[in-house]
């Protein structure tokens, strides 16, 4: 567990236990369904609510029943058929078990008590747990006011860096940085330091991917996931896209290793689905921009949001905020300590959206 801090695998624990039987995608209703007032929203962990694609799930079906040997060649056609797309030759991608993987490789790999990690804040936590765990000294570089990352700032916090870490769009406030800052950036940086994009959220937002970045330069990584627009968070996919020599030092951690069929049979099938990520993204966007024009509309403040979350400040304590929806059965994400009175929201289907958009009126009503 040497990058999970404790918070993060108590909250994780807690919430496997809450859910005893675990729904299985796809497959018939339960003869027994709970009571409409005892089902949990899940509005917390930035999932799809949709899944897999029907072709990726039967897919991954297929790949199940396939699991008595060893398929090395399916994690081979994922990386060319994801090289083929981005038109960058295959050896400049690598497949994970999810793109956190590699994204703690990162950190081991770049890191260390001479090497700093520089981010923004809030931002993904997955970079601190893991560099707190090596001891690695941190740079949290406070958002701009509009959501981007504050570039300049975070170059400046350290002379000789080890990662610079985006996330873009980024997690919790889905927030976009723009490709030109951040490649003007990356132009400006430390010498010796590797830059790290995260772009598990790239498919809901209308930004262009800095992967053809990633193959002109050694100092620059791009993670993509399957977990967000694909559906597949619990089927553990992900890629890492940069220069040879770079992936190499991933690869010292990672020994080699390669991803479970199903989950590869699942991100074949969804990357060979053309109109997968259009229909998906406008979905997601109908849904989330409803919401927030709702709340607008109460007076509440929102982040721009490219992705399938969004921050809310709610002018109350966010946890009284968190611990009130939880309470009408609606799980919404945690609080950051930077921004105490924001609360970010993952996005649901219209249904799940309504529910809680009438609770958290309720609720911050209550608490005023």
């Amino acid at each position: 567990m040497s990058s999970v801090s404790r918070r993060s695998f108590v909250t994780l624990s807690a919430l496997a236990s809450a859910s005893m039987v675990l729904p299985r995608i796809g497959a018939a209703a339960p003869r027994n369904p709970p009571a409409a007032s005892t089902k949990k929203i899940h509005l917390n962990f930035n999932e799809s609510h949709l899944g897999p694609s029907s072709l990726a799930l039967e897919k991954m079906q297929d790949g199940a029943a396939s699991t008595g040997r060893y398929h090395y060649g399916a994690q081979l056609k994922l990386i060319e058929l994801f090289a083929r797309q981005n038109q960058i030759p295959s050896d400049y991608v690598h497949a994970y078990s999810g793109s956190r993987e590699p994204l703690q490789y990162a950190i081991a790999a770049f890191t260390d008590e001479h090497r700093s990690l520089a981010l923004a804040t809030p931002s993904y936590d997955a970079p601190v747990e893991a560099a707190n765990s090596q001891k690695v000294t941190i740079h949290e570089v406070p958002l701009l006011a509009n959501g981007e990352h504050d570039l300049a700032a975070m170059l400046k916090v350290d002379k000789t860096p080890g990662l610079i870490y985006i996330c873009n769009p980024n997690n919790p406030t889905g927030t976009v940085t723009t490709p030109q800052r951040i490649e003007e950036a990356i132009l400006n940086k430390p010498e010796g330091s590797v830059v790290l994009i995260d772009e598990a959220y790239i498919h809901f937002s209308d930004a262009p991917s800095l992967i053809p970045l990633a193959t002109k330069r050694k100092d620059v990584l791009v993670l993509r996931t399957f977990s967000k627009l694909y559906g597949m968070a619990g089927a553990r996919l992900g890629l890492a896209v940069g220069h040879p020599e770079l992936l190499e030092k991933l690869e010292v951690w990672d020994g080699n290793n390669f991803v479970p069929l199903p989950a590869a049979m699942g991100g074949i099938a969804s990357l060979e689905d053309p109109a997968l990520v259009r229909q998906r993204k406008l979905l997601n966007a109908n849904v989330r921009e409803q919401t927030r024009a709702f709340l607008a509309g109460h007076g509440f403040t929102c982040t721009a949001s490219q992705a399938n979350c969004f921050m809310i400040d709610t002018g109350r304590p966010a946890e009284k905020v968190i611990e009130g929806l939880a309470r009408r059965n609606i799980l919404i994400g945690r609080k950051w300590d930077v921004w105490p009175t924001w609360v970010r929201v993952s996005i649901g289907t219209q249904d799940e959206m309504k529910a809680f958009r009438q609770a958290f009126l309720e609720v911050v009503q209550q608490l005023a």
